[in-house]
């Protein structure tokens, strides 16, 4: 069986816009191979993240309508932080947006941020090492 999710992607309007963004918020590019035809295979992650996002330019209007809403308007991104207040700071300065100010809940301290696409993010701390909720 399948034991680890490898990446997933993440429809956005275009490649070089998106690679800004992450690369600002301390993302690194670990692949950028052209494909043809305007298509590219970008792979971007946090440092030392297993979990990688690909990013996909949006093509039809299926596509481009679903930039934003992969989430169905919920938060669907979690990226998890060992600092919490630095990240936090770090982030505001470099001027992403956040929809909400910093909480505590049972499973750690979080707050809701939007990327340049509209989608919803929260960064997080997790209360526990094994990210469990109350248990």
């Amino acid at each position: 069986m399948p034991n680890r999710i490898a990446l997933f992607s993440l429809l956005v309007t275009d490649y070089d816009e998106a690679l800004a963004f992450f690369s600002k918020i301390g993302f690194e590019c670990r692949e950028d191979t052209e494909l043809g035809n305007g298509k590219r295979w970008v792979r971007i992650a946090p440092p030392n993240g297993e979990t990688e996002i690909l990013l996909a330019r949006a093509v039809g209007e299926r596509q481009t309508a679903a930039i934003g809403e992969q989430g169905g308007g919920r938060v669907w991104l979690f990226l998890e932080t060992e600092d919490f207040d630095a990240d936090y700071s770090q982030m505001r300065s470099l001027g992403v947006q956040f929809e909400s100010k910093p909480r505590n809940e049972p499973y750690g301290r979080v707050a809701v941020w939007k990327d340049p696409w509209g989608n919803r993010w929260d960064l997080i701390e997790f209360a526990r090492a094994d990210r469990s909720g109350t248990i």
